[in-house]
């Protein structure tokens, strides 16, 4: 089994090619912004480190969200297109899961895994998992000081860019808590190897739909007074 994976759900850019029963080749590079630009020359850099071509693959995996708004987009085209041209499945990887899944699987046992995103706004992207990685509750946007009321089972791990902060309200909120080791990202590795566990080689319909939670922040231009010709 070949997939090409691809995320650029949070505050980096990545594409790993799973091959067999391991990741071959992977890029990763830290980015606020430029996915657009960066995401395909990125992809082919991969696959040609990884001696594959769209011909061998059998499967495209992306990140869905939640996530930066305009990152989510990118990569969804970006894979969408890959699979239509190519005539592959295309399987869509929430990115909250992948956060949970980077977690060292040691770190998991006997308790839950809490995925968190910084939205920054002041809140998080939150979804909380099972130590197997079955979800216990839905993608969600958490205020900090209410993640304590959450479906966790203690002790909880917690993962992704805002550890840190919620790891101090939750046990600020009587749980026993303790960040998982950076860096805890999504990241394209994950995703090949979630789609590989998850995928059971039947096409994948429809194609895989973003995962927003809130609607864009667009700030509109002020009017000029003027009169358009």
């Amino acid at each position: 089994m070949r997939i090409l994976a691809v995320d650029t759900a949070t505050t980096s850019c990545s594409a790993a090619v799973w091959a067999g029963d391991r990741v071959t080749a992977e890029h990763d590079a830290p980015m606020e912004r430029g996915h657009a630009e960066a995401l395909m020359p990125m992809v082919l850099a991969t696959m040609a480190a990884a001696r594959v071509g769209f011909q061998d693959l059998d499967l495209v995996a992306v990140t869905i969200g939640p996530g930066a708004f305009t990152g989510i987009r990118v990569g969804l085209a970006a894979a969408r297109g890959i699979a239509l041209a190519a005539g592959l499945p295309c399987l869509g990887v929430g990115t909250l899961e992948a956060v949970a899944a980077a977690a060292p699987a040691e770190q998991r046992s006997g308790g839950s895994v809490l995925a968190v995103i910084d939205t920054r706004r002041g809140d998080v992207f939150a979804q909380a998992f099972a130590d197997d990685g079955s979800p216990l509750d839905d993608p969600k946007i958490v205020a900090l000081d209410q993640v304590a009321h959450m479906a966790l089972l203690p002790p909880v791990v917690v993962a992704g860019d805002a550890a840190r902060s919620v790891v101090r309200h939750l046990v600020e909120g009587g749980l026993a808590a303790r960040a998982a080791p950076a860096p805890s990202k999504a990241g394209a590795s994950v995703v090949a190897e979630i789609a590989a566990r998850r995928w059971d080689g039947r096409a994948v319909s429809p194609m895989p739909a973003p995962l927003y939670l809130r609607p864009p922040a667009v700030t509109q231009a002020a009017a000029s007074g003027r009169e358009r010709p």
